[in-house]
């Protein structure tokens, strides 16, 4: 018995994918920054509402602040904050 997969319809088509390098990579964001950049900056790279990350951020304080506090502050300070334009 033979089975034939239509590799078109399994695989999007090379037109459709961006290019890696197009990436803008994981930075600490200067325009929406309200404390740190942490949120707005994971908002960015992953393509969020920075909104919704922030309500994410909020609610893991709410337990007493260190399931939120403390990833924040390693957050803080591992991701390098964006790079200026010009």
């Amino acid at each position: 018995m033979r089975r034939f997969i239509d590799t078109d319809v399994t695989r999007p088509s090379q037109s459709k994918q961006e290019p890696m390098s197009t990436s803008r990579g994981l930075y600490r964001s200067r325009e929406h920054k309200i404390i740190a950049g942490v949120a707005a900056g994971l908002a960015e790279r992953f393509g969020i509402p920075i909104w919704l990350m922030r309500f994410f951020w909020i609610i893991l304080l709410l337990p007493g602040g260190i399931p939120g506090l403390l990833p924040y502050l390693i957050l803080w300070v591992i991701i390098p904050l964006e790079p200026r334009d010009g």
